[in-house]
């Protein structure tokens, strides 16, 4: 078996004294696409910022690549759950995604004919050529969602990590998203954070239930209700995941 693309062991994190993860063991493998559920402040976004280096560990270790998370920054795409911005900034869709780019050139290096193909192959992936010289300040929420795994998507990374990229979208949107990552399965490892049980059970191969601590469920398995009660302190229904198949996406 190759070695694992994230392995974590007794991984803890403790921000302001409180302990947001507590002694997380986890292995990601090339080509798994993995759903990270739980409540919020469960730490979701604490691993994926973790993972790439933002945040320290307390305790425990954690290895990306085989390296400390940060040093192959440029294996690793990443989608912000929010985009802060100047709406009024003079960027287009294009200029946006060839910033994603960057983390492949040294300081001062100017862009290239090659990256800018990369940024239509991109455009092209994510349904966002013909809107590519509309300013970002003009973008509906979904459209500004694709720009940003556009972005990520067009430094060619092993690893893409996605925070809540279907919040605030509507449903058609999110179903072009979770379509859009459907495809990508086999050409790199995925990451999904989503409060979207239901519709994420039926695409990853794997699901983490993350409260400070993991619970992680294999293919083929369920979720059982009361584990899941548990996690987000309410009711909530049993599901069972699988991978994707195109013929499971009937009547979506």
């Amino acid at each position: 078996m190759k070695d694992p693309v994230i392995a974590s062991e007794g991984l803890v994190v403790r921000l302001g004294g409180v302990d947001v993860l507590k002694g997380l063991t986890l292995s990601v493998f090339e080509g798994d696409f993995i759903g990270i559920v739980g409540p919020n402040g469960g730490g979701k976004t604490t691993l994926l910022r973790c993972i790439l280096g933002l945040v320290r560990p307390s305790a425990g270790s954690i290895r990306v690549f085989g390296r400390l998370p940060g040093a192959s920054p440029g294996r690793i795409g990443y989608v912000p759950q929010r985009l802060f911005f100047d709406r009024d900034f003079p960027l287009d869709v294009a200029g946006l995604v060839l910033m994603g780019r960057l983390s492949r050139k040294h300081l001062l290096e100017r862009y290239t004919k090659a990256d800018r193909l990369k940024v239509d192959e991109a455009l092209e992936l994510t349904g966002l050529s013909a809107i590519r010289h509309r300013a970002v300040g003009a973008l509906s929420g979904g459209e500004l969602q694709r720009a940003l795994i556009a972005r990520a998507l067009v430094g060619d990374p092993e690893l893409l990590l996605l925070d809540e990229p279907t919040a605030s979208v509507d449903p058609d949107m999110k179903t072009s998203i979770y379509d859009l990552l459907e495809q990508l399965l086999g050409r790199m490892t995925i990451m999904l954070v989503s409060h979207d049980i239901g519709a994420i059970s039926r695409r990853v191969t794997r699901v983490a239930c993350l409260n400070c601590t993991l619970d992680m469920h294999e293919e083929g398995s369920s979720l059982p209700r009361g584990s899941l009660d548990d996690l987000y302190h309410y009711p909530v229904d049993a599901i069972c995941h699988h991978k994707p198949d195109p013929s499971d996406r009937a009547g979506d």
